[in-house]
C-alpha cells in the first residue's frame, strides 16, 4: 500500500492506495484543516489510524507541498511546519517518502489526465513526446515543464513565477511602473495570481483608466474574497462593469504572454496546460481572442506557439493524483510493480 498527499496552507488532503490502484481512485481519502495541526506527522498518524484496512503496512509515500523543498526538507510559507523526508520515513517506517513542490505534483499528473479532467481553449497539433508546459495561477503563480526520457515524462522544478514581469504593451508598461512604486521586485506572480488581481485592479482604479462604481465599492468592502467579486462581476455582461472587465482582460493577456514565453523557453511542442484555481473560473475570458493573440504573438517565432494546444485543468485533485503517480513510477522503477500498472 502507499500514501499520497496534497499539502497546502489551508487544507491537507491524504489518500491511501493499493499498489495497482488508479491514481484517481484511492481506497480512502480525507481532508484536514492544516492550521488545526502542529505538523504533517500528526495528520498522517490520524489518517492511518482511521483508514488503514487490517493495519496493513504502508510502504511508500509522496506529498505535494505548497512551498520550496531543499535537501529533502520543505518549509511552507503559510504554515509553521517543517517537513522532512527522513523523519517521515523513520516515524512511519516507509521504505521511501518523497516531498515535491505542488507544481511538480501537477506535472506528474498531466500524462494521466483524461478528457473529462480538461477543457480545451486552443486547438493545436501536438508533437508526440514533445515537451509539455504547465503554468498555474492560484494564490501564487507556479510553473513547471515535462520532458520525455524515452519511456516516460520527467518533471522539472521551476520558480519561474518569480521571474521579472515583462510588459507587452503601453498599458502594461504603466502597470509595471505603478507596481515598482509599491514593490522592490515585480515578478509575474505580482500580476498573474490571486495576489496579483488586486494589484491590476488598483492600478486601473488609481490611474483613472476606469472608475469604481459605488455599489462595487460596497461589495468589495464586505467580501471575504474580493477576487471572486471582481471575476464574477467581470463575467456578468448585464453589469457591464468596465473596471472589472479590464482587470480580467489584463490578467488574461499577461497569463497568455507568459504561457507563450514558456513555449519558447522549453520548446513545449507537446502542449501547454493551465492549472491552479483561477483558470477554471475565467474560462469564458480564456476562450476570447485576447488569449490567443498574446499567446502566439512572438514575432519571428509566432508559428511555434501557434501549433501548441492549450488546455485548462479542471480536476481539483490534480496535485493528489500527481503525488500518487510519482509513487507508482518509483515502485515501477524499483521493480515492485509491473509497468502495465
Amino acid at each position: 500500500m502507499f500514501l499520497a498527499g496534497d499539502i497546502g496552507g489551508t487544507k491537507t488532503v491524504l489518500a491511501l492506495y493499493e499498489e495497482k490502484s488508479n491514481p484517481s481512485t484511492p481506497l480512502a481519502e480525507e481532508n484536514y484543516p492544516s492550521t488545526r495541526y502542529e505538523s504533517l506527522n500528526q495528520i498522517v498518524e490520524e489518517f492511518l489510524r482511521a483508514n488503514r484496512p487490517g493495519q496493513k503496512r504502508v510502504h511508500r509515500a509522496a506529498f505535494g507541498v505548497a512551498g520550496p523543498i531543499v535537501g529533502g526538507t520543505a518549509t511552507l510559507p503559510n504554515l509553521p511546519w517543517v517537513i522532512e523526508e527522513s523523519k517521515l520515513k523513520e516515524t512511519f517506517e516507509f521504505e521511501s517518502a518523497a516531498l515535491i513542490n505542488d507544481l511538480e505534483a501537477i506535472g506528474h499528473a498531466v500524462p494521466v489526465l483524461g478528457s473529462s479532467d480538461l477543457a480545451t481553449i486552443k486547438e493545436g497539433v501536438p508533437e508526440q513526446h514533445g515537451n509539455i508546459a504547465v503554468i498555474a495561477p492560484g494564490t501564487g503563480l507556479g510553473e513547471t515543464f515535462l520532458s520525455w526520457d524515452g519511456s516516460r515524462y520527467t518533471v522539472h522544478p521551476s520558480e519561474g513565477g518569480h521571474a521579472d514581469f515583462a510588459p507587452v504593451d503601453q498599458f502594461q508598461i504603466g502597470l509595471l511602473e505603478y507596481l515598482l512604486g509599491h514593490f522592490e521586485h515585480v515578478s509575474y506572480e505580482r500580476v498573474c495570481s490571486g495576489t496579483g488581481i488586486p494589484n491590476i485592479y488598483a492600478y486601473i482604479k488609481d490611474s483613472g483608466s476606469a472608475e469604481e462604481p459605488d455599489w462595487l465599492t460596497e461589495e468589495l468592502k464586505k467580501a471575504e474574497d474580493p477576487n471572486a467579486v471582481i471575476i464574477n462581476v467581470a463575467s456578468d455582461e448585464k453589469l457591464a462593469c468596465q473596471i472589472c472587465t479590464l482587470t480580467a482582460e489584463t490578467f488574461v493577456s499577461i497569463l497568455a504572454a507568459e504561457a507563450g514565453n514558456m513555449v519558447l523557453r522549453h520548446m513545449t511542442t507537446g502542449g501547454l496546460f493551465l492549472g491552479g484555481g483561477i483558470p477554471p473560473r475565467i474560462l469564458p475570458f480564456l476562450r476570447k481572442p485576447n488569449f490567443r493573440q498574446w499567446f502566439i504573438q512572438k514575432g519571428r517565432l509566432s508559428r511555434l506557439p501557434e501549433r501548441v494546444p492549450v488546455r485548462v485543468i479542471l480536476n481539483t485533485k490534480v496535485a493528489l493524483i500527481g503525488a500518487a503517480s510519482l509513487v507508482l513510477q518509483q515502485a515501477e522503477t524499483s521493480g515492485q510493480i509491473s509497468p502495465s500498472t
